[in-house]
């Protein structure tokens, strides 16, 4: 989240340096008019949103159950509103919305790490020492900007240790972090009224002009002024109220629940209707190498009431045919139950759910072995094919080739767009 607290009562070099430095400069970019947010149905610009599972969801107690085998557990299935699909009965609100979605069971990964499956999957390349690469959020900013947005268009919403970054594209493209999604955020109004706000602000200018003498390409390549200016912007923009879910009625804050995840979805919600339209939804807690079947059902509470609110809500407002949702982890659990009732890492043969935007809808893609036997899925799907079939339904060249710092050329993905979904 950007400090802006060199606007309040005190104003030192290391504010300064968290703003400049706070890698949530992803509003600093051109694109298109305002009024294109307003617009509905599939001519409108699109949105990518994705709800990020920290710790790798189990693909048996979530999306591909295997009821009544020995790897299936004590978890029960139920039917969905998407023909022929069946997902754990610990989300009945959900499965009343998934018409209009689609489920992949046979994502892989070549990573099984928390820290490297992360980056891999948020970005679709492997992390490697040389390259930080950009998730794809940062990519849909960077190639299909909104010039006219006076708040970010990259936004990071929940508590994560790893948020989507800019990578080689710059820092500037970092995510927009917000921890605590649908509360006041703080620093956003100035501590003083006007006339005093004003005369920080001239001897604040005093001081950056200082510093500009002789300075002229050191002051520019800080992005101190411009920070500034946007910060300005952003603190007295109509725009910032997305941000904020007092104005909804006390009906809809409940349907998604009292929970960061569950205010963070309705703050997307919100973002998309503003025109933001690269947007992430953290839910951590996922990692349940023990007590895997009460963990989640902890975690079913949180996800089933935001995530079906989402979907609910977007086809309501006619905003799901130009909003891809996609909700995804960095890889699955075992089918095998370890001694300590839990699941270990396991990055073949787990499951997402995408829609919206364009893609296909109702439309079940892989499948796993019901006996745990055979690791490998049928239609096995990578991370890199699921971003190009997301890039190439955004309008985005998938193929173009961008330089890095380091003179490499590199594709926006290097995968291929799944033909089922396009």
């Amino acid at each position: 989240m950007i400090d802006t607290t060199f606007l309040s009562s005190k104003i030192n070099r290391r504010d300064l340096c968290k703003v400049a430095l706070g890698g949530t400069l992803s509003f600093m970019l051109p694109g298109f008019d305002l009024k294109a947010a307003q617009k509905r149905g599939p001519e409108r610009k699109k949105s990518v949103i994705i709800l990020w599972m920290g710790g790798g969801p189990s693909q048996l107690e979530t999306w591909d159950p295997h009821p009544g085998t020995k790897i299936g557990g004590p978890g029960k299935a139920m039917k969905t509103a998407l023909p022929g699909l069946q997902i754990s009965d610990m989300y009945p609100l959900l499965a009343e919305q998934l018409e209009s979605m689609s489920v992949i069971r046979s994502m892989v990964s070549k990573e099984g790490d928390h820290e490297r499956g992360t980056k891999y999957f948020k970005t679709g390349y492997r992390p490697e020492p040389t390259t930080v690469y950009p998730a794809l959020g940062a990519i849909i900013t960077h190639q299909a900007p909104n010039s006219d947005l006076e708040i970010p268009q990259h936004i990071s919403m929940g508590n994560t240790q790893q948020p989507a970054r800019g990578g080689y594209l710059g820092g500037h493209l970092d995510a927009f972090r917000i921890n605590d999604p649908g509360k006041n955020i703080g620093n956003m109004r100035a501590s003083v009224k006007s006339p005093r706000q004003n005369r920080r602000l001239d001897n604040l200018s005093v001081v950056s002009q200082t510093f500009q003498k002789g300075r002229v390409n050191q002051a520019q390549k800080t992005l101190h002024q411009s920070t500034i200016d946007r910060a300005l912007t952003m603190m007295s923009s109509e725009q910032l109220n997305a941000l904020e879910i007092d104005k909804e009625t006390e009906s809809v804050r409940k349907a998604y629940g009292d929970s960061p995840f569950g205010r963070g979805c309705l703050v997307a919600r919100r973002l998309v209707e503003q025109g933001v339209h690269s947007i992430e939804v953290n839910l951590n807690g996922w990692d349940s190498h023990t007590n895997n079947f009460n963990g989640h059902i902890t975690q079913s509470k949180l996800l089933d009431p935001a995530f079906s609110s989402l979907l609910k809500d977007l086809k309501s407002r006619d905003l799901l045919d130009s909003t891809i949702v996609l909700c995804i982890g960095e890889f699955g659990r075992t089918p095998k139950i370890n001694g300590l009732d839990g699941r270990d890492h396991w990055p073949s043969g787990f499951s997402c759910i995408v829609g919206g935007g364009g893609l296909k809808s109702n439309v079940i893609i892989g499948e796993t072995d019901p006996t745990g036997k055979e690791k490998k899925p049928k239609e096995p799907v990578e991370i890199q094919d699921l971003y190009a079939t997301i890039l190439q339904k955004l309008n985005i060249d998938y193929t173009k080739e961008l330089i890095s710092p380091i003179g490499r050329p590199l594709k926006l993905s290097e995968g291929t767009p799944i033909q089922k979904l396009i």
